[in-house]
């Protein structure tokens, strides 16, 4: 899905304009982005949490030089759903609901323009 699919659905599911649904998503995305740069954490409660996590230092090789290179200890993004989303998706998979041509069947007839 894309940002302009997730933003059409948003605005027909919350009956406000698709300009407006744009302009949420876009300033939800620009305070995610600033809050995650300046270390904080995200927990959206039920759904999802949105942490930085220390990557311990380590060594890495460089394949086409067959040299080693030592990769600094950093912080990645990590996006965790809640148990029960997830196990929701794993059921949801088990039974083909969601399979790549359900989809995108389902993304074409609903938030696609014909």
């Amino acid at each position: 899905m894309t940002k302009a699919q997730l933003a059409r659905a948003i605005a027909r599911d919350s009956n406000m304009s698709e300009e407006d649904a744009l302009l949420f998503l876009e300033s939800f995305m620009k305070v995610v982005k600033s809050t995650l740069i300046k270390g904080k954490n995200i927990y959206l409660r039920g759904f999802v949490s949105l942490i930085l996590k220390k990557r311990a230092e380590k060594i890495g090789r460089n394949i086409t030089k067959n040299t080693f290179v030592k990769i600094s200890a950093h912080y990645e993004p990590v996006c965790k759903f809640v148990r029960s989303f997830r196990n929701e998706l794993k059921e949801a998979r088990t039974q083909k609901l969601l399979s790549p041509e359900t989809s995108k069947e389902f993304i074409s007839k609903n938030f696609v323009e014909q």
